[in-house]
């Protein structure tokens, strides 16, 4: 086309930070000239609490520009640039916008928020709601919308390539189309994702400002490395080769092989170890150092190594070591921060510091971990490149990953095209840096192993033979890794070490011609952990459809018989510990992520469950939960309570507190919370009467009984301390006299309002149990109440009021007994039938039967008895 060369010009423009060319050139091509309107008009003030470095300042300048037009404005920085303060000024200069932050972990944006308040001393600006992505995989799209954000900050934003996490952000997006986006990233690229491009993915191409590593370096605003690479990785390769070469059953293969084994093993013994590599370029005795590790096996291992490794800079180094599962990942990285000591500080982490951190007092890094990505290499290095710092920071490359993956000619390269453009446009001046150190022994090394694998492949053919013959025997290349021909060949291994080769995992010669000649006899270039991984991840994915995430029980079982909980649960294991790696990489990391793999299970379910917390709060305005409320499987009332303890415990994240708080998280229980209006209500009573001696059945203006919880406060067997000096300061009465007058009282005011004491057995008054009361004196003045009795005045006083010694049951026999002396009286005998009723109505034929029934089966009491014959009844039957 003929404008290409106009369209690349614009694009390097934006490449190195010349935005206004950029913009003229774009417009003249036939951009949209019509801005679209800024809702927030920039506003300018006197001072702003957050100053930006210049090549920010620039991106920052030409992100609002071009935000103002398109809507969506990408800024691709590398690591330690200061990429964050670009996101961070927009939401202080749009002070009115809602903005909602995204990042892969709460963790980084924590890191970052310290960062702003390091460099400005401020807080982070008050308009930013901040969410995870892992996080809008559990939001309803109804949630989604109430954000409601004006600005979307996608930070990292090469990680919305993720199946699940994109998704919801493209829900997101498409649910606010007029919030303006923009995007924060190192790289734009997905290596292992078949090198998606998600600036045009997301951005579609609107890149405000980008800039390579060797671009920052070349400019200053990174310092130049000191790169040293070492040859320690190549000892355990010499030894693999050995093995190699004993299985070699070709003279003249073995006699070439082991000269060439000879040679790199003189090279190797002359090489520098790794305490004199230390010694010679570890020039900040005192310094920080980050050491990447592969697991925690291998960092054990590294670790043990400190006392030979790094005893000629410090005998006693502060070692420290970090986990990206550890819960106390957290506390060990602050105090290796503060660490301020005249020693030498070594962290040792596993998938850590990856992304997001900056630490701006970091001397160098240590890569004892090869690495599978290109971001991830870069990332490493990148933490001791900070803007703003002094001195040549050191990069100890102890595995060579630069060979692998990106290389250091490439940076060289970034480097060299970032001088010819400066120079180009009439700026060179610019440039600070047009190169950096590097020292190592890695050149001859690499030179004679590739001589040493071509020599030990030169019986590729010969072993190619041999796998067609297993082809034509058996119809396919599926060899156990030990099988080994009739003629003692170990084609299994042969066949497992050609997969290797192609996957990079070792040095070999295998060509396109080779890879075809295999291909034609049914090589599967999967191994069998490869196909094993098919076959479970299939199951996996399967199971996402069906329920829409992978928190599967341990012990669940697909119905093929697949199972599928004990293997992600295996999964879970070896990511946490770093182990098997060469199964779990990182591109099946992002399979498994991309259809919703939860790595941490406690994580997800407190995820699970606050989301169902902030559905309870959003519906009722509080989260006075029920202990047996249950919503959507989640035991939420439970919950609450297991909250409570944690906090207690100190096992809750201040993030997971400050979140708690915004749904107005009720951190006392209910028995506290109980107790507490309580003590409100009979602090308001104090203050009105001066006094604390409540009526036991005095109850508030709002229903609340005060008399009966005062009572319960003074039998309470195990108040706390502080409960009771608050109660004494309010003038608690902790013992009351409960009189028998006062009793007397009140069942005197029964008898005058009902003129008898025939009140119900469960009458209570002013919270006293009357009728109970009434049957206790009963009881005591028939002496079944030991230690107790009744004065001649008392039991005259109940007489007074109509109190009968009967119980209810005597009263009701003789009412009885009184109506058949009536009905003797009239008719002169006491024979009547079952059936006959007395003139009240009651059944007194009945009644009178049943006496005669319990008499003669021994059961009616001697006082009964002869009253009923003293009135004529017979009843023994032989009267």
């Amino acid at each position: 086309s003929p404008l290409a060369p106009a369209f690349a010009y614009a694009h390097n423009a934006v490449r190195f930070a010349d935005k206004s060319t950029a913009h003229i050139v774009l417009v003249s091509l036939g951009k949209k000239a019509t801005p679209r309107c800024n809702r927030y008009q920039k506003k300018k003030a006197a001072a702003m609490s957050i100053s930006l470095f210049l090549h920010n300042e620039k991106a920052y300048d030409a992100a609002a520009a071009m935000l103002s037009q398109t809507g969506r404005a990408a800024v691709i920085h590398p690591t330690g640039t200061g990429k964050s303060f670009i996101g961070f000024k927009l939401c202080e200069d749009h002070p009115e916008a809602t903005v909602c932050w995204l990042s892969p972990s709460e963790y980084i944006f924590d890191a970052q928020r310290n960062n702003l308040k390091k460099e400005t001393g401020g807080d982070m600006p008050q308009n930013i709601r901040f969410y995870t992505y892992a996080r809008l995989t559990y939001m309803t799209d109804q949630e989604l919308k109430d954000i409601a954000p004006d600005i979307i900050v996608l930070d990292e934003f090469h990680r919305c390539g993720a199946e699940v996490w994109g998704a919801r952000v493209e829900t997101l997006l498409s649910l606010h189309k007029e919030a303006q986006v923009l995007g924060l990233s190192a790289t734009n690229i997905r290596y292992l994702d078949h090198q998606r491009d998600m600036a045009q993915e997301l951005f579609d191409g609107n890149i405000a400002s980008e800039m390579t590593l060797g671009e920052a370096i070349a400019l200053g605003i990174l310092a130049a490395p000191l790169y040293i690479s070492t040859v320690y990785s190549y000892q355990k390769e010499l030894k693999a080769c050995e093995r190699r070469l004993q299985s070699a059953r070709y003279g003249a293969v073995a006699e070439q092989a082991q000269q060439y084994v000879e040679e790199l093993r003189r090279l190797l013994e002359r090489s520098e170890g790794l305490e004199e590599i230390f010694a010679t370029h570890m020039t900040d005795r005192t310094g920080k150092y980050i050491a990447f590790c592969s697991n925690a096996e291998h960092m054990d291992e590294m670790i043990a190594h400190v006392p030979e490794w790094f005893s000629a800079i410090d005998r006693t180094p502060h070692i420290y070591r970090v986990y990206s599962e550890d819960s106390a990942a957290a506390a060990v990285f602050h105090a290796f921060c503060s660490d301020k000591s005249q020693h030498l500080k070594l962290l040792f982490c596993i998938d850590m510091l990856n992304e997001g951190i900056h630490l701006d007092d970091i001397s160098g890094v240590i890569l004892f971990r090869p690495t599978v990505s290109p971001i991830v290499y870069k990332q490493q290095i990148g933490r001791a490149l900070s803007v703003g710092t002094a001195g040549t920071p050191v990069i100890f490359d102890i595995i060579n990953n630069f060979e692998n993956l990106y290389s250091l000619g490439a940076l060289e390269q970034e480097m060299a095209a970032a001088i010819t453009y400066y120079n180009y446009i009439g700026e060179g001046r610019r440039i600070v840096t047009d190169h950096f150190k590097i020292i190592g022994q890695v050149q001859d090394c690499l030179r004679l192993f590739d001589q040493l694998n071509e020599a030990l492949t030169a019986s590729w053919d010969a072993m190619y033979q041999h796998a067609c013959q297993y082809y034509r025997q058996f119809g396919h290349l599926n060899v156990p890794k030990q099988y080994r021909n009739a003629e003692g060949i170990a084609l299994g291994n042969w066949i497992n070490t050609q997969r290797r080769i192609r996957r990079g995992d070792r040095y070999g010669i295998l060509g396109a011609e080779r890879i075809e000649k295999l291909d034609a006899i049914g090589m599967r270039w999967e191994s069998r952990s490869d196909l094993a991984w098919e076959k479970y991840f299939g199951e996996a994915v399967n199971y996402y459809r069906e329920y829409g995430d992978l928190n599967v029980n341990a012990r669940y079982e697909t119905p093929s018989g697949i199972r599928l909980g004990a293997w992600l649960s295996q999964l879970r294991t070896c990511r946490r510990s770093g182990i098997r790696q060469s199964y779990l990489t990182a591109d099946r990391i992002q399979q498994l992520d991309d259809i919703g793999m939860v790595w941490e299970v406690p994580d997800y379910l407190w995820e699970r469950n606050y989301t169902e917390a902030m559905i309870y709060f959003r519906r009722y305005g509080h989260l006075d939960v029920p202990v047996k409320y249950t919503a959507n499987g989640v035991k939420l009332g439970i919950w609450m309570r297991t909250l409570r303890k944690a906090r207690s415990k100190g096992t809750l994240s201040g993030e997971q507190i400050r979140r708690l708080d915004d749904i107005h998280m009720l951190w006392k229980d209910s028995y506290s919370r109980a107790w507490e209006n309580g003590f409100a209500h009979a602090k308001e009573y104090f203050a009105q009467s001066g006094n604390l001696n409540v009526p036991t059945a005095y109850t508030c203006s709002d229903g609340f009984a005060l008399g009966t919880w005062i009572i319960n406060q003074r039998n309470a067997r195990h108040m706390p301390a502080e409960r009771k000096e608050r109660l004494d300061s309010i003038g608690m009465v902790w013992k009351k006299t409960d009189s028998w007058e006062h009793r007397y009282a009140l069942a005197r005011a029964y008898y005058e309002t009902h003129g008898n004491l025939d009140m119900p057995a469960d009458y209570v008054t002013e919270g006293i149990w009357l009728s109970r009361w009434l049957s206790e004196q009963r009881q005591t003045y028939r002496g079944r109440r030991q230690g107790k009795t009744l004065t001649e005045q008392q039991i005259r006083r109940l007489e007074q009021i109509g109190f009968s010694w009967r119980d209810q049951k005597e009263q009701l026999w003789y009412s009885y007994f009184e109506e058949l002396k009536q009905h003797i009286e009239a008719h002169g005998t006491a024979d009547m039938p079952q059936k006959q009723c007395s003139q009240s109505g009651r059944p007194i034929g009945r009644w009178l039967h049943n006496q005669v029934k319990y008499y003669r089966a021994g059961k009616l009491s001697a006082q009964y008895a002869e009253l009923l014959k003293s009135a004529g009844v017979v009843l023994d039957a032989a009267q």
